[in-house]
């Protein structure tokens, strides 16, 4: 059984989708939970249960493409939980369009919340991570990340430099106790999925041999996987969680 007992963990984009069941999973295997996002409705919503009157659970309105945003917001954690053990760094958007018709204002939203996000996020938690001496970092990828797709030039360069970044990450902080590894799911059923046309749903459900999309529970699960001391030999790795989409 997978124990997280009394680990501090940040869950950004935690309110809805994939974050919110990470959330809720962490909670159920004994962690206490910081939700970070920028939807301050949903969030306030999961931060009412009863774990959160028990001290358990918290929701902080973050900005993760904000630096300063950020790092006030682990401060505020610190003040809350006083240690940190997990960052997942979950937070992320699609602005989908072919390269000719793509903006530069859409690559760049993309590209903030996807990639430097991830960057100041993990730069503001490490220093807490290795005072303790340990700590887990586990980032949202893609299976995109490894074929492309079409009309996500912007998505996809975010996801490649992900698992990128976790492979660095993982050589320069492993001497410190902290592990450093990304999840890359295929097509989960979230709102994202919920825009794609019902005939192309069946052809990548075709496509996936177990031919079905993907839960945000099913995601929820690599991560609690990666957090925990079953994984503490795991660093530089991503976890496909694809239904076996890409072999």
């Amino acid at each position: 059984m997978i124990n997280l007992e009394d680990r501090v963990a940040i869950i950004t984009g935690g309110a809805k989708g994939i974050g919110r069941a990470t959330v809720l999973l962490f909670l159920e295997l004994g962690a206490r939970v910081a939700i970070w996002d920028v939807d301050n409705e949903a969030g306030i919503a999961l931060a009412s249960r009863k774990e959160g009157k028990e001290g358990r659970l918290a929701f902080f309105p973050v900005d993760t493409s904000d630096s300063t945003a950020v790092e006030e917001a682990v401060r505020e954690v610190m003040q809350a939980f006083g240690h940190i053990d997990i960052l997942v760094n979950n937070a992320g958007i699609t602005r989908d369009a072919s390269l000719k018709k793509m903006s530069l204002d859409h690559w760049q939203q993309v590209i903030d919340v996807n990639l430097t996000g991830l960057f100041l996020c993990t730069r503001a938690v490490v220093p807490y991570l290795e005072a303790r001496g340990r700590g887990r970092i586990l980032n949202a990828a893609s299976v995109v990340a490894h074929h492309g797709n079409f009309g996500q030039t912007n998505y996809v360069a975010a996801k490649a430099g992900v698992i990128g970044m976790t492979k660095v990450w993982a050589r320069e902080f492993g001497r410190k106790g902290i592990t450093v590894n990304a999840v890359a799911p295929g097509f989960i059923q979230t709102d994202m999925v919920g825009t794609i046309p019902e005939e192309i749903v069946e052809q990548l459900q075709v496509k996936t041999p177990l031919e079905r999309f993907g839960t945000p529970e099913d995601v929820a699960w690599a991560y609690a996987f990666l957090a925990s001391d079953a994984a503490a030999f795991i660093t530089g790795a991503t976890l496909n969680v694809d239904g076996g989409l890409i072999m």
